[in-house]
């Protein structure tokens, strides 16, 4: 005998409308949304600027040009450890935005507003702990601001753009670091073959593998990694 088990799966139905607000509590509601959806759009930005995604990937974008070995690492494995290693930099920020931001608004313990501003405290303290105080001023300079009593007294505009420049002027400065080395075996190698009379021949030729040889000696990676994670701290 033979036994038929006939199960009905329904298919769900997605409605969405758009309809007058019939209380003030629902316009509340739709620019809550609209301000969820235009912070989604902006998340890569906020991702790459407030965060430090911008040293990381410099930093191993410049290594991998000093190696000269074009495309290897791929864009894709460099984004992705880059990403990686955000999110291991900025766990202890990212854990004091949820717990004191997202938790308390998920509980109705604060308001949308008051959620806003305490999960950015975090982000502020970890940017102001890398900005430059000759870039900030710079800034506040050119917005005619008085100079600041206290942290409290600089908004968030103003420490954004402050931050990335500094970040990017730590980025190249330990890109220079990383070139010195591959730059000495680049001239060791053209110098010889120049006493060799060997004019033809491609000097990126000969130095690529001893540039790979040496990165791979001194474990690269891993002292490359170390000095990120402890420029951080």
């Amino acid at each position: 005998m033979t036994f038929f088990l006939q199960t009905t799966i329904p298919f769900p139905r997605i409605d969405i409308g758009i309809g007058a607000a019939e209380s003030p509590g629902d316009v509340a509601v739709s620019l809550q949304i609209l301000l969820v959806l235009t912070v989604l759009t902006l998340a890569p930005a906020i991702l790459t600027l407030l965060t430090s995604f911008t040293r990381t990937v410099i930093v191993l974008s410049l290594l991998r040009n000093a190696l000269a070995t074009n495309q290897v690492p791929p864009n894709q494995v460099l984004i992705g450890l880059a990403l990686f290693l955000t999110a291991f930099i900025m766990a202890p920020t990212f854990s004091a935005v949820y717990n004191d931001a997202v938790v308390p608004y998920l509980n109705g313990e604060l308001s949308f507003e008051g959620a806003l501003a305490t999960g950015l405290e975090p982000l502020r303290e970890f940017m102001f702990a890398h900005t430059r105080e000759k870039d900030l001023e710079m800034f506040l300079n050119m917005r005619g601001q008085e100079r600041p009593e206290s942290r409290d007294d600089v908004d968030t505009l103003t420490l954004i753009p402050a931050f990335v420049i500094s970040e990017l002027k730590t980025a190249f400065q330990l890109g220079f670091v990383l070139f010195i080395p591959f730059l000495v075996i680049d001239m060791i190698v053209s110098s010889t073959l120049m006493a060799m009379g060997m004019l033809m021949l491609p000097p990126v030729m000969i130095s690529l593998p001893f540039k790979i040889l040496l990165f791979v000696l001194v474990d690269g990676w891993h002292l490359v990694v170390r000095s990120l994670l402890s420029s951080f701290m």
